[in-house]
């Protein structure tokens, strides 16, 4: 549990520091002088989410304890499910930071031009199409892994309070996202990954992925979902 939580850890830490690169002033100045990308599309596409699946590739890897079911064909498929959603949600950031500086940059005041059309296109609908469908295989395929391999020993109180504190977190992190915005396709992919979690605790019992996703969904769906009430 002790790299578990150490792991979790290190997406708040992520989650904190995305929100400080969008915010902040700092982060506007260009990367080089030829004015390629600003600080925060740079950090956005390669520095914050290389920590970030760096560490979701780990914890992967400390759920994968060594049982009969280690190289079986569940373990197999959601292996390949994470592969290829790590694929995914990379080359969503590929395109939408690149299209979305291009956009801010060139394309509000002409739109419509033939170029700015694609630009806009990429930025807004194609990128996130790629990244829902990588976002949702990347933590489905941990959900599923650790049916796979539950946890071998009993969690403690400590234990959960420390999962559901990295919660509060990316919960947090889905509030930012939906709550203050208008809600496209996003609401759905994060209602269906808290419906998956949360079948999976009251069918599996308190495993750390379970309890963890549980309370983070929840928390940003019904966070969310009162912000947009209340706007």
């Amino acid at each position: 549990m002790k790299k578990i939580h150490l792991l979790l850890s290190v997406q708040s830490i992520v989650a904190v520091l995305v929100s400080l690169n969008r915010l902040g002033a700092w982060t506007l100045g260009y990367v080089l002088p030829n004015e390629f990308l600003r600080w925060v599309d740079f950090n956005n596409m390669l520095v914050l989410p290389l920590v970030s699946l760096t560490a979701l590739y780990l914890l992967k890897k400390t759920i994968e304890h060594d049982s009969p079911a280690r190289e079986g064909r569940a373990h197999m498929a959601w292996n390949l499910v994470f592969i290829v959603g790590l694929y995914l949600t990379a080359a969503s950031y590929g395109d939408h930071e690149v299209t979305n500086y291009l956009h801010v940059r060139f394309c509000l005041d002409d739109p419509n031009s033939d170029l700015c059309r694609i630009v806009i296109f990429n930025d807004d609908e194609f990128s996130h199409w790629v990244f829902f469908t990588g976002f949702i295989m990347v933590n489905a395929a941990i959900l599923l892994l650790q049916n796979v391999f539950p946890h071998r020993e009993n969690l403690s109180g400590v234990d959960v309070g420390l999962l559901l504190l990295n919660s509060l977190f990316l919960g947090a992190g889905v509030l930012a996202n939906l709550g203050f915005e208008e809600i496209g396709l996003d609401l759905y992919v994060v209602a269906l990954l808290a419906g998956v979690s949360a079948f999976l605790l009251w069918r599996r019992g308190r495993q750390p992925m379970f309890i963890y996703y549980t309370s983070a969904y929840w928390l940003g769906l019904i966070g969310s979902l009162i912000a947009q009430a209340i706007r």
